[in-house]
């Protein structure tokens, strides 16, 4: 199962450590969804989602004040005596000293935030589901073209790198090169991302290594970008009959999503990255409603229907 430690949560979120003498080393957060527990502080515990973070806010906080301190106690008691991954206090709320001093007796870290609880519970769900989300890696180069996140495939020294290199050349966003990883956020959206030790980095076979963010600026580079269309780079076979048309989309799959993708043979004279710059562009097209091979065919088919 997957995990985000939680250092890295208090890192990404910017919270503040109101337990500091609890250890982070060994907590962390397994499910992408968060709790507010209005009816467990009010005593109400069957179905309680104890594997979430528990998120304090503005309502769950003013009831607090509404009871009374054996109330509290009761209520403290019984919410910590669950293994919760942690508490978050928003608006920059202060919880109480008794609180405290009950989480610190039982290990659970209590965080606070000055963002408001309905926009950080939905930023903090994201980053999540992301984190969280069924993984693979594979082999290829993922760039942000216009907006369009191209996942360039092929075998070993085929020229994905220097496609990439050409792309961001000509003002677009590398997300990672050689190996990318791939999230499944949802049953429509892959996320792609590069390893952390790889990122940013290109392998150009005869120079090395060169590193795309100190060459080019900020401005070549993103961190994640969702998966639109897959280039397969291959070899070019004389004998085999590729696609003139593009009248029916091709697929391949990664972890149960469908990503429209293209074959595109190599020969020597093609620039691949003014190819790839069109399949971007004409893939928009097809999602914004105009599709030009459907437009030449319906021109073909009125112009034999005059004649």
């Amino acid at each position: 199962m997957r995990k985000v430690e939680m250092k890295k949560v208090v890192r990404k979120m910017n919270l503040k450590n109101l337990t500091p003498d609890v250890p982070l080393a060994d907590k962390a957060v397994e499910v992408p969804d968060v709790n507010r527990p209005a009816l467990q502080l009010s005593g109400y515990f069957d179905h309680f989602d104890s594997d979430r973070v528990q998120i304090i806010g503005y309502v769950e906080y003013t009831f607090l004040q509404t009871l009374d301190e054996e109330r509290k106690k009761k209520v403290y008691e019984s919410l910590l005596s669950y293994k919760i991954p942690c508490i978050i206090f928003c608006r920059n709320l202060q919880p109480e000293e008794m609180l405290l001093k009950k989480a610190n007796e039982m290990q659970i870290p209590v965080f606070s935030t000055d963002a408001k609880t309905s926009g950080f519970t939905a930023e903090l769900i994201r980053w999540l589901n992301v984190e969280l989300a069924p993984c693979i890696s594979i082999h290829g180069v993922l760039v942000d073209v216009y907006g369009v996140g191209v996942l360039i495939m092929g075998e070993s020294g085929i020229g994905k790198s220097e496609s990439a290199l050409e792309l961001v050349k000509r003002g677009h966003r590398l997300v990672s090169d050689d190996v990318v990883e791939i999230h499944k956020v949802s049953d429509d959206t892959l996320v792609g991302t590069a390893p952390d030790i790889t990122r940013h980095f290109i392998e150009l076979r005869g120079i090395g290594i060169i590193d795309v963010k100190m060459l080019f600026g900020v401005q070549s580079v993103r961190e994640t970008q969702n998966i639109d269309l897959v280039i397969t780079l291959e070899d070019w076979d004389k004998d085999k009959e590729y696609d003139r048309l593009g009248l029916e989309e091709e697929y391949t799959e990664f972890l149960g999503n469908k990503v429209v993708c293209h074959q595109l043979p190599i020969r020597p004279g093609r620039n691949l990255a003014i190819i790839v710059e069109a399949a971007a562009i004409n893939h928009r097209q097809k999602k914004m409603g105009y599709n030009a091979a459907q437009e030449l065919y319906k021109r073909v088919q009125r112009n034999l229907a005059k004649k």
